[in-house]
């Protein structure tokens, strides 16, 4: 039986998830399709247009994504605190900027007078569209369906595009992300497209290094800065930055490195040791270094709804009011050490 969303999302215990959503038709989402000649590179861009449209909306920022041929990864980051320090009038522009006004709220913004019931009718609906617009259900919702339209629309057909339901995974730890988000990155490696993390088009890694690369050319970056972000990605803060900016607890060079290094060595199946300037990352987040090229390579069949420590694994599990979640050995593998 299908779980429910609302049973495997606990904001209270982690911001972070991992989004998939595959095509369900034969016809590739994007580049060419051996079935029919035809070549769909251009909707790659479409994806990533329209996941940068609604980070603008929704309280959720992308930490790294992939578009792939018949499938796409996002790694998310959900700012409910945000959400909820919204004004009624930022809910309300937020979200007519993806629906249409309800009549009554029509009729409010063209400055017809209501009365106190039909004001109140306005606030429910207010706080409806504000817990929305944090909503990962509604933020895939609006990915997927608008790729679906526009695909429907070229392909002259009708019906479904996507699976069922994006396949959404719980990151309970800085580990269990880092490791989601290399694994996001090298997909195109992974699938012999690419040779390098740089040379993967349409992934967050390659948009992050062309847009530091870019803006270091036109200014006068320094270290003290925190590294340039592409709009619409959650920039990397590391560091002593930490606890005065939002954003990914890692610092950029490290992740770029050990991205990089992973990517190769899983582009020539030799698992290597990994070199010294890069293990500090992994001792910091009490990764196994022996298990970290494994558990890059083979992500997708070893983790299932959650990645972290036994005891984070048993403590969302409560949180959504279960005993315990289905996981594999993998994801207790991972850490040097796991407390029970």
């Amino acid at each position: 039986m299908t779980t429910p969303r609302k049973s495997q999302i606990c904001l209270e215990e982690t911001p972070y998830y991992h989004c998939v959503s595959r095509c369900v038709r034969r016809a590739f989402l994007c580049g060419e399709d051996p079935f029919s000649g035809r070549n769909y590179a251009h909707r790659r861009d479409w994806v990533v247009e329209r996941l940068k449209q609604l980070t603008a909306v929704f309280a959720i920022d992308i930490c790294a994504y992939a578009v792939m041929h018949n499938h796409t990864h996002t790694v998310v980051r959900v700012d409910k605190p945000q959400a909820l320090a919204w004004t009624h009038e930022e809910v309300i522009a937020r979200w007519t900027n993806l629906y249409h006004p309800t009549p009554l709220l029509a009729r409010q913004l063209t400055g017809v007078r209501l009365t106190a019931a039909e004001r109140e009718v306005i606030s429910a609906d207010i706080e409806t569209w504000r817990h929305r617009l944090y909503d990962i259900s509604w933020f895939m919702r609006n990915l997927n369906e608008a790729i679906a339209r526009r695909a429907n629309e070229e392909d002259g057909c009708t019906g479904r595009f996507w699976e069922g339901r994006f396949k959404s995974q719980a990151l309970l730890d800085e580990a269990a992300l880092l490791t989601c988000m290399s694994y996001v990155d090298l997909n195109p490696v992974r699938a012999g497209i690419a040779e390098t993390p740089e040379g993967s088009d349409y992934t967050s890694i390659q948009e992050r290094i062309n847009y530091f690369h870019r803006i270091q050319r036109q200014t006068d970056h320094t270290t003290d800065k925190t590294p340039p972000t592409p709009k619409g990605l959650l920039p990397f803060i590391g560091g002593e930055r930490i606890d005065k900016l939002q954003g990914l607890p890692f610092s950029l060079i490290d992740y770029l490195q050990l991205t990089d290094w992973t990517g190769r060595a899983i582009r020539h199946d030799k698992s290597g040791a990994i070199p010294g300037h890069l293990t500090p990352i992994l001792e910091r987040l009490n990764i196994d270094p022996d298990a970290w090229l494994d558990t890059v390579r083979d992500y997708g069949r070893r983790y299932y709804r959650v990645v972290g420590t036994r005891e984070a694994i048993k403590q969302y599990s409560q949180a959504l009011g279960r005993k315990w979640l289905c996981v594999t050995g993998a994801s207790l593998q991972l850490y040097r050490y796991a407390p029970c």
